[in-house]
């Protein structure tokens, strides 16, 4: 069972300030840090995936395990951080730690669950899977350096964080995805493009603490769309179709920026309009930098993204999740539901809002969204997900 506790952990992603001894064009949250992570590593991981030892259920949750490792220890800087983990008997106190830190919050969703989170960091493998959310972690940190290096280019350690950077490039020099970003332009601009929903502040109109991103906000729902396909014993690629349309759900976004529910529903025929806009830009700006062999499913993750979809008879076709539980939970129908995304997105929405009111931003948009999404799912069930009982422990 999902518990408001765990949520509210993971939104604390939102608050941590990265860099934050350093001078900075902009905020940098880890939450956000962690999201373009994922996007980069569904890139690397694209290159491997044929592999015998390649497994995307490994990267999710070691991405998972590794974010909630981060926000619990937040406060240690990266160089002392590495300086513990080259020390095994060290690191495995400082996890040990962490375990009993978050023990209380992750038991809830099972034991079976809790036990991989402690394995992920026991078990020092150093497979393929961990070596994409090496690789992944390290181009999102150079991403985010490149950023501050133009802001202080003769600041202190500069030098030496450029440095190390580029020692830690070379380790993942044998990965396919990773000589591919150093050829060739074009995917590099992609994960660029990903990289500006950073930029773009959901609720922009609004004071919120914390403010959230667009990316940000995806990893989150993305999160809950894993978890909640957890709760219902989803195929392993069901649950790998629901966690990266969480992730990609909001891509478009960054040719149309972010546009409110209520404004799109302010003009009948608009949302159809915007969809329309969004698929164009999306063939004019986006699939021109991947691979053609990934169209289909970017558009899957992109398109109609809220729509339970299965494989049958040979073309994907619309269902519903209720049908996907009794006739299509396997892998050979490759399902996504769209009812479990959508309920993500309502439920981070709704603790975006709950959070920034309970910090203090008491403004009447902020009100009515948390009043509208609970109201609107107090009794409601996805994919026979009893979502009022999460919304209640936020009562």
């Amino acid at each position: 069972m999902i518990r408001k506790s765990l949520l509210l952990k993971i939104f604390d992603a939102a608050y941590i300030q990265r860099w934050n001894d350093k001078v900075r064009p902009m905020e940098l949250a880890e939450l956000d840090k962690q999201a373009h992570k994922m996007v980069i590593a569904y890139f690397l991981g694209k290159f491997e995936e044929k592999r015998e030892d390649f497994n995307w259920i490994e990267i999710i949750e070691g991405g998972l395990f590794e974010l909630l490792q981060r926000i619990v220890i937040t406060d240690l800087k990266p160089p002392i951080f590495y300086k513990i983990k080259e020390n095994p008997a060290k690191y495995r106190q400082l996890n040990e730690w962490v375990f009993n830190q978050l023990e209380p919050i992750l038991l809830p969703l099972g034991k079976e669950f809790y036990k991989r989170f402690q394995d992920y960091f026991t078990n020092d493998s150093k497979g393929i899977n961990r070596r994409i959310l090496g690789a992944a972690h390290f181009y999102a940190t150079k991403w985010e350096f490149d950023i501050i290096e133009r802001a202080n280019p003769n600041g202190y350690e500069i030098d030496s964080i450029k440095q190390g950077l580029q020692e830690r490039q070379e380790e993942y020099y044998d990965l396919k995805g990773m000589e591919q970003l150093i050829k060739h332009a074009k995917y590099r601009n992609f994960l660029d493009l990903c990289g500006q929903l950073r930029f773009q502040i959901r609720w922009a109109n609004l004071h919120r603490i914390p403010k959230t991103s667009v990316m940000g906000h995806s990893l989150f729902v993305a999160i809950l769309a894993y978890l909640f396909s957890l709760e219902i014993t989803a195929c392993e690629k069901r649950r790998v179709n629901n966690y990266f349309t969480g992730l990609f759900h909001d891509l478009p976004e960054v040719l149309t920026r972010d546009i409110i529910s209520p404004v799109k529903r302010s003009v009948e025929g608009l949302l159809d309009l915007l969809k329309e806009y969004e698929r164009e830009e999306m063939e004019k700006e986006v699939y021109g930098l991947i691979p053609e062999s990934w169209h289909p499913e970017i558009r899957m993750f992109t398109e109609n993204e809220f729509d339970s979809l299965a494989a049958i008879d040979g073309r994907m076709k619309k269902t519903t999740s209720s049908e996907i539980n009794d006739k299509y939970n396997d892998d050979i129908y490759n399902p996504r539901d769209g009812e479990i995304v959508k309920a993500a997105d309502e439920l981070a929405a709704f603790i975006e809002a709950s959070v920034a009111i309970r910090n203090g931003s008491h403004s009447p948009e902020l009100l009515e969204a948390k009043l509208s999404i609970k109201n609107r799912y107090a009794k409601l069930k996805a994919a026979g997900i009893n979502l009022g009982e999460i919304y209640a422990d936020f009562e």
